[in-house]
């Protein structure tokens, strides 16, 4: 029962997080690079344009469609805007729910369980550094998906942990050692 309650945790953070990165007011709006410029990893070669194609013109008139570029997709946020990590707890004798997501920016946000904004700031150098550090020593992709094999705490916490496309469910009592160190290093879940 327990298990199936952290797989929920785990389902209802990742959906709410999910939320979080889906065009959210600090999102840039896609943009598109103008007819005829280069597209990155394109090694230089020339953008799609409506231009005619070479066997003739297109076909033009009432009730055809004008002829439209495939679209390119928008290149991937760099590190410094997307998410680095995001950390969702629950449980514990209040049964609250809060979330903790940081971009690569150190600049963080602390979200309740309807994912409302109730805190956020911004890591200090070194405090981005010990948390990327803490990420790598991790080896999210080679942690289980579910962490277990501790002694139950009653009353305690369960965590849904996200970073590098990895999704990683642990509880008190749980928790390795190596994501014991994420948790210390990341900003307390706890307003004030």
């Amino acid at each position: 029962m327990r298990a199936v309650r952290a797989v929920a945790a785990v389902l209802l953070g990742a959906v709410a997080l999910a939320g979080c990165d889906a065009g959210g007011a600090g999102s840039p709006a896609p943009s598109s690079p103008p007819t005829g410029s280069a597209q990155a990893g394109t090694a230089g070669a020339p953008a799609a344009s409506n231009a005619p194609a070479p066997d003739g013109p297109a076909p033009s008139g009432p009730g055809v469609p004008a002829p439209s570029a495939p679209t390119a997709p928008s290149p991937a946020p760099s590190s410094a805007d997307g998410r680095l990590v995001a950390v969702t707890r629950s449980g514990g004798f209040a049964g609250l729910t809060t979330s903790v997501v940081v971009k690569g920016d150190g600049s963080w946000t602390r979200l309740d369980g309807k994912a409302r904004q109730i805190g956020s700031g911004k890591l200090s150098p070194d405090g981005l550094a010990r948390l990327r550090a803490a990420l790598a020593a991790a080896d999210f992709p080679h942690l289980p998906r579910v962490a277990t094999g501790g002694p139950t705490v009653y009353d305690g916490f369960r965590y849904a942990f996200v970073h590098g496309g990895h999704e990683v469910a642990a509880e008190d009592g749980s928790i390795p050692p190596r994501l014991a160190d994420v948790l210390s290093a990341l900003p307390s879940f706890e307003a004030g």
